[in-house]
């Protein structure tokens, strides 16, 4: 890609972080409101929406965090105290750790993800076109690049 970059880049990477920035901003408020820290529901959210051929380990869980192994241990007690998840053994390895879901954990995660849902169908199109403006500067830069390499 060329180093090169407009004015209309600067901006079309600006407009698209600032999008991205009020949905995690409504997200994290919506966390607190239900009395979670913004992490609590993100693991909370990648234990119900693991593919089902992956087992909740925290240390993978900890991967799709981006979290250091430790963290995600201490996210897991707090929740684990909170009501929202428990440990249980795996079936074959008994030295893995997964976690679950509870009954409350579910209630909660449920409500969170509909009011996401709807957050995104709200704000889902600005962020949609801001990706769009930033993909068309890129085609734009890809296109000149090829130009310049043709003359």
């Amino acid at each position: 890609m060329d180093s090169t970059l407009t004015l209309a880049d600067y901006q079309a990477l600006a407009e698209f972080r600032f999008q991205l920035r009020k949905f995690f901003h409504f997200s994290e408020q919506a966390a607190r409101v239900a009395h979670l820290e913004p992490r609590q529901y993100q693991l909370m959210l990648a234990v119900k929406g693991l593919p089902k051929d992956r087992r909740p380990r925290i240390r993978d869980l900890a991967q799709l965090l981006m979290v250091e192994h430790h963290s995600m241990v201490e996210l897991v007690d707090r929740l684990v105290s909170g009501g929202y998840v428990r440990r249980s053994r795996g079936d074959k390895d008994r030295r893995e750790v997964l976690v679950l879901l509870t009954t409350k954990g579910e209630r909660i995660l449920r409500e969170l993800a509909l009011s996401h849902h709807a957050e995104l169908s709200t704000r889902g199109p600005a962020l949609i076109a801001a990706l769009k403006r930033i993909m068309s500067t890129n085609r734009k830069h890809r296109k000149e690049q090829e130009n310049g390499a043709m003359n």
